[in-house]
């Protein structure tokens, strides 16, 4: 369907990619590339490790398509297998640093929503440097916790839906978010993180 918006919801596309449709799942995956590229780098802080988990988490869900059920919306389920793969990376990756994120990664005009409650405002180069400040802070962080605030604060991924993405229970992802943003409150001061530091 070139030239023209595919009028198909996420969840008809994906039934027609079961089905056999050679172009459904391509159309979905144009629909949400940016964001699922932005979760992953944010939750990575790395962007050959957000590359390689989203081609791993695109080549999951391209396979798991016929066991999508439905009980949850189609993006809520690609960001989950997107996180899954993010945290499987690091997991294989944990003996090695993490890097912080670099400056201008992510999509052109992908400026998370709720980034303010995490940055200061302002104009031109200090909110630049807030910006990065707390992008290195957050690569610092756990990785249960960096994956909880990426949803819950920079993407306002409602508590519920970010526990449906991450697998774990409500109160969980709250947790994850008080201990991540004390410490990461403690980072921004120049201090240690603190007894945040648990996932």
């Amino acid at each position: 369907m070139s030239g023209a918006e595919d009028p198909r919801t996420d969840a008809e596309l994906l039934a027609a990619h079961v089905a056999g449709d050679p172009d459904a799942f391509g159309e979905v995956v144009r629909r949400h590339r940016d964001r699922l590229w932005a979760v992953a780098l944010r939750t990575t802080g790395d962007r050959e490790e957000a590359a390689d988990a989203v081609q791993d988490a695109l080549v999951s869900a391209l396979r798991a398509a016929h066991r999508f059920r439905g009980e949850s919306a189609v993006t809520t389920w690609l960001h989950r297998i997107v996180v899954n793969a993010c945290l499987d990376r690091a997991r294989r990756r944990a003996a090695r640093p993490t890097r912080p994120l670099e400056e201008g990664a992510g999509a052109e005009g992908d400026a998370p929503r709720g980034a303010a409650a995490l940055a200061v405002t302002g104009d031109g180069a200090p909110a630049v440097e807030a910006r990065l400040d707390v992008a290195r802070a957050l690569a610092l962080l756990p990785q249960a916790q960096r994956a909880a605030l990426v949803l819950v604060d920079m993407y306002d991924v409602p508590v519920a839906e970010a526990a449906q993405v991450l697998g774990v229970a409500v109160g969980t992802v709250k947790s994850r978010c008080s201990r991540g943003r004390t410490a990461l409150a403690a980072l921004l001061r120049g201090g240690e993180p603190g007894p945040g530091g648990n996932p």
